[in-house]
């Protein structure tokens, strides 16, 4: 059966349309200002665990905003090409690099067009909490797995795809749809911040792993970091209930 759709996502337009549409343009200052240059936060550790050791290695960081990872990636020794589709935010991470030179290579792309065209020259991959913004999750893929050369690891972080939110947060979906609404939706709770600016993709997990698998990314780890600490008091069953999914995924040696 196919699962119902919470929005219909024309009100937005898809990434496919072109790099000039960004639903986080008008977001780009509340964004920068939120979420600085620290990765001691539970998803952030296990993000960069499972990356693993980064020294001499290319890496694409896909829906790298304003370059927080793609700096921290690039500090451990990575040789980072970064592509966004908000110019907004890419424009604040361009004028990080002109300050404090690492070396980041930033691409003004939509990820899912194809535009990439560096098959085959990456180790790895990194994508932190950005598959929801993405609308073509296909698109996206694809390129994540053209871009890896064999063997290469594909890691990213969501927002838990199984659990909703609820009191003031907004989970991967909303209290009062299913989990097997999927679509484009615009949280409401009141310590949602950025997602009642920007809204997500919600997608069930089994999505997520069919897709995955359909372009040769097999799923080599996967963990459920908690919420933080300080968070836990706003977020009903945050002590009991994962908030958050990191996984890795290995290219396949050959793939049709």
């Amino acid at each position: 059966m196919l699962a119902r759709r919470i929005a219909n996502c024309s009100e937005f337009p898809p990434y496919a349309l072109g790099v000039t549409d960004a639903r986080y343009d008008a977001a780009a200052d509340f964004y920068g200002a939120g979420w600085v240059d620290a990765y001691d936060a539970p998803t952030s550790v296990a993000f960069l665990e499972l990356l693993g050791p980064l020294d001499g290695l290319s890496v694409l960081d896909v829906a790298c905003g304003h370059g927080r990872f793609s700096r921290e990636l690039a500090r451990r020794g990575a040789q980072v090409t970064a592509v966004d589709l908000s110019a907004a935010l890419l424009e604040k991470a361009r004028a990080v690099e002109g300050q404090e030179p690492l070396g980041i290579r930033y691409i003004h792309a939509d990820i899912a067009s194809g535009a990439l065209t560096e098959a085959g020259t990456f180790d790895a991959v990194s994508c932190s909490f950005g598959l929801s913004d993405i609308d073509d999750l296909d698109g996206a893929l694809r390129t994540v797995s053209k871009a890896l050369h064999p063997g290469g690891r594909f890691v990213f972080s969501l927002l838990h795809p199984c659990f909703s939110g609820g009191g003031p947060v907004s989970g991967s979906w909303p209290s009062g749809a299913t989990y097997y609404d999927e679509g484009w939706w615009l949280p409401e709770g009141r310590a949602s911040s950025l997602r009642r600016r920007v809204g997500a993709n919600h997608r069930m997990l089994s999505t997520y792993l069919n897709s995955l698998a359909a372009h040769g990314l097999r799923l080599d780890r996967i963990t459920e970091p908690g919420a933080p600490a300080e968070s836990r008091d706003h977020a009903i069953d945050a002590s009991r209930l994962p908030t958050f999914l990191v996984a890795r995924c290995l290219k396949a040696e050959r793939h049709c």
